[in-house]
């Protein structure tokens, strides 16, 4: 199991990219992997190669109107372990919470 946090957007298209964002994070959505976006990327969690097809796909999409992509990918890799997609932040909160 794996977190991905990517951020995907087009090139050259001029000042707003939110429809082509707009696109990719859709695509996310509807693998059914957990996932989560902010303002800067979006994590999904789960096996290596399912996540790579739904990045693989985000871009693509980002990339249909013919403009130049730009793909961020950050991954943290840990066999065995399910959950991370919250279970990182909860164990900070809860860290912050005893301070």
């Amino acid at each position: 199991m794996a977190l991905f946090a990517f951020s995907v957007a087009p090139l050259g298209a001029g000042e707003s990219v939110t429809d082509s964002v707009a696109e990719a994070v859709r695509i996310v959505r509807e693998s059914g992997l957990p996932n989560r976006t902010d303002a800067m990327f979006t994590t999904i969690e789960g096996e290596w190669d399912e996540c790579m097809d739904v990045i693989k796909r985000a871009s693509e999409a980002v990339g249909a109107a013919g403009h130049r992509v730009s793909l961020v990918v950050k991954a943290d890799i840990r066999p065995g372990r399910t959950g991370e997609l919250t279970g990182k932040v909860e164990r900070v909160e809860a860290r912050l919470a005893d301070a």
